[in-house]
This record gives structure tokens, C-alpha cells and sequence, in this order.
């Protein structure tokens, strides 16, 4: 296992390192830097379960995840990002983490809020911790500002979001697998079974563990699906707590993951074949 493990690593950065010579040699790298960042894939997604109430058909839910706001994903990109989600409608909306890619040396958190706040989700904007917003001293920083802009932070937390006859589905918000201290035990271990219930995790493998609760969606983000991927070999790099599950739809024995692509990049600003994402979710209830 370990020889393997070694000659895949090897074959990986011989890969990574003939990928980079590439881009420069056949102008890939003005597309990977400059084009598919700049691009939106749009997920529209419909998710049935015997829990969804009668009153959350056709409920629409919309995740987005990892914008790491830097000089590489400005406010503007982010404005732009705003009206598309709100083109959308959403009714319930969910931010899976990592929003500065470095909180205490972004020189523009104060104007973040005026940003963000102009979502719109008529059912409330949730979020949870991802590893960059507890990095860099963010802790309270990233608190602070996804607090001000109208989301509640959950962390090792759960919340109902009720209609008026009284129906409702849960959402829970695990704290950051890396850098925070998740609580499964203490956060899932008293889902009620018999509703619909929602986790968001920022890293996908925490589905190892939150499978064992009565979850049935879990939403994630923090792999920006690899973010440089290569045909037929696919990500040539995944970050720790991403590396069982790296993008899109997974069936997770009993549970539903969805890991988003992320809209930002992080150490490298490149993304090739894993353009950004926004995630819509349209609920149908079977009863």
C-alpha cells in the first residue's frame, strides 16, 4: 500500500509539474488564471425524501460555499455573485465556509457586509466555520461579519426552519473539522429521526462520521473540487478532510452528500476543468 501510495504521489507531481509547463507553453495559463475563474456552473439539483412535509414542496435551497476573498476574489466578483444567487429566488440559503482567505490580513472586512446583506433567503442564510475562517486569528472576525450580514453561525449547532402550519426540517452546523472542534455526538446525537434533517460540515469527510446520525443531507464545500484537474485523472491535489469525497452528488449509505466546487481559490489563484459553482436544491416531499 504505502509503495503504491508512493508511485501514485510521484506520478501526481510529475503530472502537476508537466501541467504547469503546459499552461505556459500552450497559453493554458491565461484560461486557468484569468478565464475559468471568472466562469458559473450552476447546479440545479431536486431532492425527494418520505421526511420532507407536505408544506416544503418545491422549497428551494441554495448552497454556496469557499469564496476566500482576496486580492484574487474581490468584492466586485463578490457583488456579482450576490445577484446571482438572488436571480435564483432562494427560499432557505447556505454558506459552507471559508469566506476570507485571510481574515487578519484582508484590508476590506468592513466592507463585506453591505455585500452580503443584500441576500435575500425569505427562510432565513445559515453558515458555519470553515478552516480559513478560523485561520489567521478569523475566529471572531469571520463571527462578526456573517453575523452582521443577516446569517446565523451555527456551530456544533442546530436550528428548525418552520412553516406556518407548523411543519419544520432541521439544519445542523458542525464547527470545522481542522481548526475548530466539532461535536457529532453533541451536535447530531439528538436529531429527531423522523424529520428532515440537514448538516452542513465545510469538509466533506466529515460524512465518515456524521453517516452514523440520522442525517440525510450533507452539504460541504473546502475541496474546490480539486481545483486543477486533469482528463482522466481528475484532481491532482485535494486538501486534508477532502479526499474520500471531492465534488458533486454521493450516496453516503442512508445520507446525501453534495460537496460544492467552491466559487474562490486558495494558495494557487488557478482553476482548470473545476469551474466555480452555486448549488440549488429544490425539495419534494413524498407525502
Amino acid at each position: 500500500m504505502t509503495k503504491l501510495y508512493s508511485r501514485r504521489s510521484f506520478l501526481k507531481g510529475l503530472l502537476s509539474f508537466s501541467f504547469a509547463s503546459l499552461l505556459t507553453a500552450a497559453g493554458g495559463y491565461t484560461y486557468a488564471r484569468y478565464i475559468e475563474p471568472t466562469f458559473l456552473d450552476k447546479k440545479i439539483l431536486s431532492l425527494s425524501h418520505p421526511n420532507i412535509p407536505r408544506a416544503f414542496d418545491g422549497f428551494k435551497i441554495v448552497q454556496f460555499s469557499d469564496t476566500h476573498l482576496s486580492e484574487f476574489f474581490t468584492l466586485e466578483r463578490l457583488e456579482t455573485i450576490v445577484k446571482e444567487i438572488n436571480s435564483l429566488s432562494p427560499d432557505l440559503l447556505l454558506f459552507t465556509g471559508d469566506l476570507m482567505d485571510e481574515p487578519n490580513q484582508y484590508e476590506k472586512i468592513n466592507k463585506i457586509v453591505p455585500v452580503l446583506e443584500k441576500l435575500e433567503a425569505p427562510f432565513g442564510k445559515y453558515a458555519v466555520y470553515g478552516n480559513h475562517d478560523h485561520g489567521g486569528y478569523g475566529t471572531d472576525i469571520y463571527r462578526n461579519v456573517i453575523t452582521m450580514s443577516g446569517f446565523t453561525l451555527l456551530q456544533n449547532e442546530v436550528a428548525n426552519v418552520k412553516m406556518v402550519d407548523g411543519s419544520k426540517i432541521a439544519i445542523a452546523g458542525i464547527d470545522d473539522l481542522m481548526l475548530g472542534k466539532p461535536s457529532y455526538e453533541g451536535t447530531l446525537g439528538n436529531l429527531n429521526k423522523d424529520m428532515f434533517n440537514i448538516l452542513l460540515a465545510h469538509e466533506p469527510d466529515a460524512a465518515l462520521e456524521s453517516k452514523k446520525y440520522p442525517v440525510h443531507l450533507q452539504l460541504s464545500g473546502h475541496s474546490h473540487g480539486g481545483q486543477i484537474q486533469l482528463p482522466f485523472i481528475g484532481p491532482l491535489i485535494t486538501p486534508p478532510y477532502a479526499t474520500e469525497y471531492i465534488e458533486g452528488l454521493y450516496d453516503v449509505e442512508k445520507m446525501k452528500l453534495y460537496v460544492n466546487r467552491g466559487l474562490g481559490t486558495t494558495r494557487l489563484p488557478f482553476r482548470f476543468l473545476s469551474v466555480p459553482e452555486l448549488t440549488q436544491f429544490t425539495l419534494h416531499s413524498l407525502k
